[in-house]
């Protein structure tokens, strides 16, 4: 697609093509620095930052007056969605244009360009990230308002909005976002900001069919940014549309692994884009494509010739990664092998890797009726609780932490206690407390992508009040699953079993949570 780059006020027009995004933003740098800026600011919008802070490190060296390619590297210091910041850097960015606020202010041109300035001095200001990220927000609400017809304006405040949403998914912020978005998308079609915020603004299974347009606009729009063709599957997952999902992950990482080529640097097969893939592949019924994504993780995360292919692949991470797959793999029903089980290593940075490893061995030992290897299991659980919810907490310590992770390992481990229970055949006990555990769950904001608990709750609890024979309460709970995770098979499956028997049935050959063995792809 060919992609228009605008720049004028005091520099001469920039054209070029951009895979990013299309992007116009008025500026008063100098007319050879127009492409790294532009490039940098769509890349900025499709939350690709490091490549964004290069761009905007071009645009300088090019023209080390230009006061907004200061202000560009240091907005990719903050991750808003994601509630990370890198203070230190963004600050250090700052002043490579100047030492202090006023004189940054000061090499800025235009009272547009220090109105800019001014907002992305509170955002690395005075005062704790929560606190600043309230008055930047106001601060973009004043820019926004100053210049209507700046669409990066609108896009920025609608995102620093999101920001804001500090305990988790807040609809009434989310869609004081989309307002802003949906009423500048008519003119800005194209604009990698405007689609890219709107499927955050809709990546929840009760809003998800109002960002479809967006999802299918924002792949065609910035077809060599990664994240952008990942992004478009936060619609789709929420939709229960895994082919949509297969093909945008599966995109995302073909474009991410050649720019790694690129830079000699080794595939991408854990992390984000190829655990989405995993889980799309699961859903649909590929277990054999499944059991190679897993495969291909274990392989990169433990063959001991660890080699980073950039700041966000980490050896941890991608072990992480591997025990986040194996748990979905159990809980979705696709089958292990002996190499899954696999020794993780020793060291506070592996501890929610331990954590997730022995909770896919309480489901699949409880699947298995082993009752010596789900005590032991559940036993480990409860050990590595502590220790996984600190090595969140220092992973997250300059950010802020979503405190629904706490309410997510507390479910977890209510889990196993009633699958434990359940096994000693106090099932009733287990209802009641899978019953409790479920409400907790459902207390926790949506998260868009798979299902940050392997096994939802109202799944297992289903599970559960179906094997006791209480098929029209097993129903209910099953729709209760299928309302945040729509389309999921398991639970779809047990829904169909649940509406063709009778309450009293207890035929459990059928119900147990059995690992299938592994299916041609199809």
């Amino acid at each position: 697609m060919r992609v228009i780059l605008l720049a004028f006020l005091f520099a001469a027009n920039a054209f070029a093509q951009n895979d990013a995004g299309e992007v116009a933003f008025a500026n008063s740098g100098a007319p050879d620095a127009q492409a790294p800026f532009l490039r940098g600011l769509a890349l900025l919008h499709d939350f690709e930052y490091e490549s964004a802070a290069q761009a905007f490190k071009s645009a300088q060296t090019i023209d080390p007056s230009f006061a907004m390619a200061y202000w560009g590297e240091a907005m990719t210091y903050t991750h808003p969605v994601w509630f990370q910041q890198d203070a230190d850097a963004a600050r250090a960015a700052l002043k490579k244009l100047a030492a202090t606020p006023a004189e940054r202010l000061a090499k800025a041109k235009t009272e547009r360009e220090r109105d800019y300035l001014r907002a992305v001095e509170i955002l690395y200001g005075d005062g704790t990230k929560d606190e600043r990220d309230f008055k930047y927000a106001e601060a973009m609400r004043g820019v926004h308002e100053r210049y209507p017809d700046d669409v990066d304006a609108t896009a920025f405040y609608a995102v620093a909005l999101l920001g804001t949403s500090h305990q988790g998914r807040d609809f009434a912020i989310y869609m004081r976002a989309a307002a802003l978005l949906e009423e500048v998308l008519p003119a800005h079609p194209q604009h990698p900001g405007v689609l890219h915020y709107l499927i955050h603004c809709y990546d929840d299974p009760i809003h998800a069919p109002l960002g479809l347009r967006a999802a299918r606009r924002y792949g065609l729009v910035a077809p060599g940014a990664g994240h952008a063709l990942h992004m478009t599957s936060h619609i789709f997952i929420a939709m229960g549309m895994w082919d949509d999902v297969i093909d945008a992950n599966r995109r995302a990482i073909d474009v991410v692994n050649k720019q790694r080529a690129a830079r000699s640097k080794p595939p991408s097969v854990c992390g984000h884009y190829p655990l989405w893939l995993h889980y799309a592949y699961l859903q649909r019924g590929r277990f054999d494509d499944a059991r190679n994504a897993l495969d291909a993780c274990r392989a990169s995360a433990f063959d001991g010739k660890f080699e980073t292919a950039g700041p966000m692949d980490s050896a941890a991470g991608r072990i992480e990664s591997f025990a986040d797959m194996r748990a979905h793999q159990i809980a979705s029903r696709g089958a292990l092998t002996a190499a899954d089980n696999v020794a993780i290593p020793d060291g506070s940075q592996f501890a929610n890797a331990r954590f997730l490893i022995a909770y896919g061995d309480v489901l699949v030992s409880a699947a298995h009726g082993d009752s010596a290897a789900l005590k032991t299991a559940v036993v480990r659980l409860h050990a590595l609780q502590q220790a996984a919810l600190q090595s969140v907490e220092h992973q997250h310590s300059m950010n802020t932490m979503n405190p629904t992770f706490h309410i997510r390992a507390d479910v977890m481990v209510q889990q196993a206690d009633a699958l434990q229970l359940a096994a000693e055949g106090k099932r009733a006990e287990a209802i009641t407390m899978l019953q409790k555990a479920a409400a907790a769950e459902t207390s926790m904001p949506f998260e868009f992508g798979p299902p940050v608990i392997e096994k939802p709750t109202y799944e297992l609890l289903g599970d559960e009040l179906l094997a006791a024979g209480r098929a029209s309460e097993a129903a209910a709970a099953y729709r209760s699953a299928l309302e945040r995770t729509p389309g999921r098979t398991a639970s779809v499956d047990g829904l169909a079993k649940a509406q063709k028997k009778p309450d009293g049935s207890k035929t459990l050959s059928d119900l147990k949570v059995v690992p299938r063995a592994a299916t041609p792809s199809m």
